[in-house]
């Protein structure tokens, strides 16, 4: 493990959220209170995890190519290469990554996100979002404030019950961003397989982990007072900027893009 960072505590009694979507991906970093949550998800639920990940690779590049070179990605989860920092650093050597998620799997696998180009720099820092503040504590002692830098929350609010304030959570968040920083989101939504959506509640229900899937008008209230980027508030395939992704795929995650004043 990398210098400083303690031996997690790994519950594996309980499925977590990180590790299910690993499991959707392909990958062998969950348990099998994990899996069992996992297959009894749609089979759809793969496509959909596949989709949200590819969205955020093209964000991601794009970002980088708009000059932006320091981020803040709360609910990492699991290492799945290409990361956020590989990425980015590909066309922004120089990035600056503060990585911050809640399930202690992902701590364990840190010495992959911290690893970075030798002009650039990575940090991780266990957190839970609904304790902003202490995360902004902490990327503010790594990250400089006083220049853009991208908030990235992909695939995690729609685990933030209504009764968490998500609405709020994001809005400090993204209150402490500095004008011409960007704000990545993607949230699960039942808008168009409301059947299946139902299921997908009650799985993960099941295993004690909270779903709030969101209509398009609930999850583009996450955007307030901020100018979104074209293609706008739409399915995860459908955002793209130069080559556009298949339009023939449906999702079940909308994604957008926004800046900051």
């Amino acid at each position: 493990m990398t210098a400083g960072i303690p031996k997690p505590q790994i519950d594996t009694s309980k499925p977590h959220p990180a590790r299910v979507y690993d499991y959707l991906l392909g990958g062998k970093d969950n348990y099998p209170v994990d899996r069992e949550i996992g297959e009894q998800l749609p089979e759809d639920s793969r496509r959909d995890s596949r989709l949200n990940r590819a969205f955020m690779h093209r964000a991601a590049a794009w970002m980088a190519r708009s000059g932006i070179e320091q981020y803040l990605d709360i609910g990492t989860g699991i290492p799945t290469e290409p990361n956020l920092h590989q990425i980015v650093q590909q066309t922004a050597p120089a990035s600056r990554v503060v990585y911050t998620d809640n399930d202690p799997i992902v701590l364990r696998h840190a010495e992959a996100l911290l690893i970075s180009t030798p002009e650039g720099a990575t940090d991780y820092v266990e957190a839970d979002v609904r304790r902003p503040h202490e995360i902004l504590e902490h990327a503010r002692g790594f990250l400089d404030f006083s220049r853009p830098l991208a908030l990235s929350l992909i695939a995690l609010m729609h685990f933030i019950p209504d009764e968490d304030d998500p609405y709020g959570i994001t809005r400090t968040l993204v209150d402490a961003l500095p004008s011409g920083s960007l704000f990545v989101f993607s949230q699960g939504t039942g808008d168009f397989q409301p059947q299946k959506a139902g299921q997908v509640t009650n799985t993960y229900g099941k295993g004690g982990i909270a779903l709030r899937l969101r209509t398009h008008a609930e999850v583009l209230r996450f955007f307030d007072g901020l100018d979104l980027v074209d293609p706008g508030l739409v399915t995860a395939p459908k955002w793209f900027k130069g080559t556009p992704a298949p339009e023939d795929e449906q999702s079940s995650f909308y994604v957008g893009v926004a800046r900051v004043r």
